[in-house]
């Protein structure tokens, strides 16, 4: 039987390389753990650390394809990140003009959730630990 461990790594592919990476760097706050620039591909791949468990990967592609992308869509549906508390994450991204959906309460669980966008519309999600 197959036994999965973890997920190692999640891929995004952004349209506006620096737009992307402040957002995910200064913004969401996650470390830069490797940057490397591929001529080949005239694409940069941004490794990102969150919370010492999951590397992000953030790249960049000549004119990438467009994708719908909403929480409802057919195919992955959010990246989802844990917080200590949302009221704090949620100031946090507001200041930084980060528009964020109205705070709800999981009907399974009773955890706080809420949902936002990075700069190409994914969706992401901010969970209550």
């Amino acid at each position: 039987m197959l036994r999965l461990n973890r997920v190692h790594h999640i891929a995004i592919i952004c349209a506006d390389y620096q737009k992307s990476k402040h957002f995910y760097t200064d913004i969401l706050g996650l470390k830069i753990v490797r940057e490397v620039y591929r001529e080949q591909r005239q694409s940069y791949k941004l490794d990102l650390e969150v919370g010492d468990l999951y590397q992000i990967e953030l790249f960049s592609f000549p004119e990438p394809p467009t994708r719908p992308s909403h929480p409802e869509a057919a195919g992955l549906r959010h990246l989802a990140f844990e917080v200590d508390n949302i009221d704090e994450a949620v100031a946090h991204l507001t200041a930084a003009r980060v528009v964020t959906e109205p705070i709800r309460v999981d009907e399974c669980t009773g955890k706080r959730f809420t949902f936002f966008a990075d700069p190409d519309g994914l969706p992401l999600e901010l969970y209550e630990k």
